[in-house]
């Protein structure tokens, strides 16, 4: 098979390294995006996709949009078989989908219908999800609406990260894509239709998805803090500076028995004390020769492993509670 790749991230490096392996496919071309600055420096960078298309001697086409008319006769030119697409970081016109005689082959980082667009390794780690998987799809007009090829289901670790689950999966994704190609140039593989009623939504990243609402649950924070790892992370405010936070949660919650002894108690003072047993309002912070802890929704803490603020370096928690010099009562969130 004739295959023009097009992708932009490492997560699509490996499913062309493969390809480039196999007698049975002819990498004829890489459409990437265009070179950006980036870093400190704001340095010109190839994108990982270039830098494996070069040192393997691929022809590489950077069209600043991919609807641009040059696209197209670059495209109708090399006359593919097929188009294999990950994570390119363009959205295809409708007419450029005819031009392979297979179509457009995506491999998208879930379980069809769920989790369409552009971030589904975070969005089902933010969600607590325990597995999620691969899609091997045929693209169309719409946004991961395509009829699917292959699928395969892949655990999600407890503790996994987004960038760690993102890495399993772009090696898994390899030969699946390999055993797509093949079953569709052979006509042995069938395609299925999505459940449209079935989709949720994996909408791209914005910078306040980072922003820790500590009236959520610790278990909930905690997976949003693997879920938006590398970017935008989790962070919070602390005397009005931001502060990226790392933590994993703990089993302690209280008790329903002790919150209505406390709420008792409360409401018997004389000033309306908050009792021992209640929990602190969300965000408070809490020193001990365990550890710093932070309270959080039901009950429950997030103890707190590293801390980066604003404009300084990260330290452990016991290290930033020394230089912060902590007060009883003090509260992350509050500006």
């Amino acid at each position: 098979m004739k295959v023009v790749f097009c992708g932009t991230p490492q997560f699509a490096v490996p499913t062309l390294k493969h390809l480039l392996t196999q007698p049975d496919f002819e990498i004829a071309a890489v459409v990437t995006q265009p070179d950006r600055p980036s870093g400190r420096g704001m340095q010109v960078t190839f994108s990982p996709v270039k830098d494996a298309a070069l040192a393997a001697g691929v022809p590489v086409h950077q069209p600043e949009k991919i609807r641009a008319p040059e696209s197209q006769e670059f495209l109708q030119r090399i006359a593919p078989d097929v188009i294999v697409i990950i994570a390119y970081g363009q959205i295809i016109p409708a007419r450029l989908l005819p031009i392979p005689k297979f179509g457009w082959i995506n491999l998208h980082a879930s379980l069809l219908p769920k989790y369409r667009g552009a971030a589904p390794i975070n969005w089902a780690i933010v969600n607590g999800e325990t597995k999620s998987g691969l899609t091997t799809m045929r693209i169309d007009a719409g946004m991961d609406t395509g009829e699917m090829l292959l699928q395969t289901e892949m655990p999600i670790g407890p503790r996994e990260t987004t960038p760690e689950l993102a890495a399993r999966m772009a090696e898994a994704g390899a030969p699946l894509m390999a055993e797509t190609l093949r079953g569709i140039s052979t006509g042995t593989l069938a395609t299925r239709s999505q459940n449209h009623a079935e989709a949720t939504y994996a909408p791209l990243l914005k910078k306040e998805d980072g922003r820790i609402d500590w009236a959520r649950p610790a278990s909930e924070i905690y997976n949003r803090m693997r879920g938006f790892a590398p970017w935008p992370g989790a962070y919070t405010t602390f005397h009005e500076r931001t502060c990226h936070i790392l933590g994993e949660p703990v089993s302690n919650p209280v008790s329903d028995d002790e919150q209505r002894a406390g709420a008792q108690e409360a409401e018997r003072s004389p000033r309306n004390q908050r009792s021992a047993n209640q929990p602190s309002p969300p965000g408070t912070i809490r020193l001990s020769s365990d550890g710093l802890f932070v309270s959080c929704a039901d009950a429950t803490e997030l103890r707190v492993l590293s801390v980066k603020r604003e404009g300084g370096k990260k330290v452990d928690a016991l290290e930033f509670a020394a230089g912060a010099r902590l007060t009883e009562g003090e509260r992350f969130g509050n500006r």
